[in-house]
């Protein structure tokens, strides 16, 4: 499943709620509890004189009213839910190459400790600007995956590989193969597969350029993430009265933009999913 960028930690959110929901109501507490009240009210109806027969069923929905108020008011729950979705979301067992799975891993725990910090602060100003800091950094971390996967399929695409070392030979041997011919016909039409074996080279060689870009950036949007992570743990209130918190989301939705733009431009010249030129 893909979600758009700009509404992924929305949209894992209402799955994170829908799960915490049967999470609340389904716990083993509460099923003992039911247990327990209708075991009681078979076995010791009347523990005191006047004790209705619905007593004990009543102490139970008390009780689990009372686990499943907990639970959704839980906010370790709600972090590790949501964390746990992002993971399921941006699986990095999808990609090959360590190096790039690791990457997507430090990303992945940059947006798990920022989940932390959200949900450990109490409603307000503060923890409406680190909630959207998280929305942010949800689609950051959603662009370097994507990012990745791209990445991964280049570097395993043996089509490619082989064009990239094959194609410039083909090149010199079809111009020797011009300048020998005599024929003006079978000459032009050589020069015709020249031409297009050039346009080839080029492509190959545009997107070449274009994946060494990408891997760089994905270094350094690693590296950002880090300084943005440092800079979120230490912003307080007064640093959201004096507008840090804004310009700290204005870097990362720079950050966010110049990853999109760069996906985009990678899905023009190249099909990951079938490992090709576009």
């Amino acid at each position: 499943m893909t979600m758009s960028t700009s509404s992924t930690r929305t949209e894992l959110q209402e799955r994170a709620k829908s799960m915490l929901l049967q999470y609340a109501f389904f716990r083993w507490e509460n099923a003992v509890l039911i247990a327990g009240a209708l075991m009681l009210t078979v076995l010791y109806p009347r523990p005191v004189p006047g004790w209705p027969l619905w007593g004990w069923a009543l102490l139970g929905m008390i009780g689990v009213a009372v686990i499943v108020y907990s639970s959704l008011t839980d906010r370790d729950a709600n972090a590790k839910i949501l964390v746990d979705l992002m993971q399921e979301e941006f699986d990095p067992r999808q990609i090959r190459d360590q190096k790039l799975r690791d990457e997507v891993n430090r990303g992945l725990e940059y947006q798990r400790r920022i989940e932390q910090a959200v949900q450990q602060q109490r409603p307000g100003l503060m923890r409406d600007r680190l909630e959207n800091t998280a929305e942010q950094l949800s689609d950051w971390v959603s662009n370097v995956f994507k990012l990745a996967l791209r990445l991964d399929a280049y570097n395993q695409d043996s089509l490619l590989r082989q064009e990239r070392q094959n194609v410039p030979q083909e090149i010199e041997q079809l111009i020797a193969r011009v300048n020998a011919e005599r024929n003006p016909e079978t000459k032009s039409q050589i020069e015709q597969v020249v031409d297009g074996k050039r346009k080839q080279l080029a492509a190959l060689q545009a997107l070449d350029a274009r994946m060494r870009q990408a891997q760089l950036q994905m270094d350094q949007s690693l590296t950002a993430l880090a300084t943005i992570y440092s800079q979120v743990r230490l912003i307080d209130a007064q640093d959201v009265a004096s507008g840090k918190a804004e310009r700290l989301s204005a870097d990362i939705q720079e950050q966010v933009n110049r990853l999109n733009d760069l996906v985009d431009s990678i899905n023009e010249v190249y099909n990951y999913q079938t490992e090709g030129l576009g």
